[in-house]
């Protein structure tokens, strides 16, 4: 996958976001430079469900160590810096700018740099706020419409960090299109809240539209009458109709005649008001199949349908193995696979060229590229 190859990243970041947007450049063939804090970068450290950060998000990166610090360490990024297409940050408000490698200082460096900082708020009365993924979450809405009301409920991932780091990346990428012409860099910002605030737009929408203020999604009317998680005899399943068509053929699938001659249940509406009975007789006609039966079933006949999996489970998905699992190892040597980026070009998932990094792990090799003496010879 060499869609940005020759494309050089100077990557300062920690945690999830940040990180997420130089694996996405990198994993398109960037070139991508992690530099992490002499002892390493804490993410990779982490206890409880932090411990997959590092794994999952620095694939396919090198990494140096540098005392940002020392005057040594400074004259190191900015060699690297004079030398690099994009620069991505995730640190604090003014973090960088303290050691003069804010905007401003940069683009003197390199003039055509683009510069993309992960952040918890854009331009505004909050800017220079903290934020972290559950912050926004939970002011931005989003934890409101996933738990029930009155319990608000962080989503089980971390969806703003990435949702925001794939901003980030088409901030750079449009950058990078409109360099080629202007061949001036850009200042790109993305952020947590605003991509939370973009994300519930469908209920603020809502609200507007119907006037009235969308309640939790544990809460909410269905859009149609079949649109559930139902038992099965071992274990759930969720199943969708979503068409007059596909009533039909459920109807046909699972002899309800009656339902299909019903000109009350015809259309979605009809069906939306008579849910109270729909619900219940399939609740029963499901629940006596197993999960592989009742699948089997609504696969013929087209039907939306997803057994109820936990994360480790798509480790022996079929079709994940087929192609969207990426072997890899890790700095302690364990064998893994984590998902790829869910995208193909012409017909290729972009794969595994560097496995993430030991700490420091690429330090002779670029110290001694730039002219400075590596840390191991000091």
């Amino acid at each position: 996958m060499a869609q940005l190859d020759g494309i050089r990243v100077v990557e300062f970041s920690h945690m999830v976001m940040g990180p997420t947007v130089g694996m996405i450049l990198a994993d398109l063939g960037a070139d991508v430079v992690k530099v992490e804090p002499v002892g390493g970068d804490k993410t990779r450290r982490l206890p409880g469900s932090g411990a997959g950060y590092f794994a999952m998000y620095n694939r396919n990166k090198q990494s140096i160590t540098v005392d940002l610090k020392s005057e040594k360490g400074l004259s190191v990024v900015r060699s690297l810096i004079a030398d690099a297409d994009i620069l991505v940050e995730n640190f604090r408000d003014g973090a960088l700018d303290k050691l003069g490698l804010g905007y401003e200082e940069v683009r003197e460096i390199n003039p055509s740099i683009i510069y993309q900082s992960c952040k918890g708020f854009l331009s505004g009365p909050y800017e220079s706020r903290t934020a972290l993924d559950e912050v926004a979450q939970m002011m931005g809405g989003l934890a409101y419409m996933t738990g029930p009301k009155g319990r608000p409920l962080r989503a089980g991932a971390s969806v703003i960090d990435v949702t925001g780091a794939l901003f980030g990346v088409i901030g750079i990428l449009s950058a990078l299109v409109a360099r080629k012409d202007s061949g001036k860099g850009a200042n790109i910002r993305a952020s947590l809240y605003e991509t939370t605030a973009f994300l519930v737009g469908q209920h603020i929408a809502q609200g507007a539209v119907t006037g009235t203020e969308a309640p939790p999604m544990p809460e909410r009317i269905s859009a149609w009458a079949v649109y559930d998680v139902f038992e099965t005899l071992d274990s759930q399943m969720f199943v969708a109709v979503v068409s007059d068509g596909q009533w039909k053929s459920l109807c046909r699938a699972f002899s309800l005649m009656d339902w299909e001659s019903d000109n009350a249940l015809a259309t979605n509406a009809g069906r939306v008001a008579k849910r109270k009975v729909i619900i219940p007789r399939l609740r029963e006609i499901f629940g006596a199949l197993d999960s592989e039966a009742l699948g089997a079933r609504l696969e013929t006949i087209g039907l939306p349908y997803a057994p109820i999996r936990k994360p480790d489970d798509l480790l022996t998905d079929p079709h994940l193995n087929a192609h969207g699992l990426l072997p890899m190892e890790l700095p302690d040597g364990k064998q893994i696979k984590l998902p790829a980026l869910p995208l193909e070009i012409d017909g290729v998932r972009p794969q595994v060229r560097l496995n993430p990094p030991r700490v420091g792990a690429d330090n002779d090799k670029i110290y001694s590229k730039l002219g400075f003496i590596p840390p191991s010879e000091e």
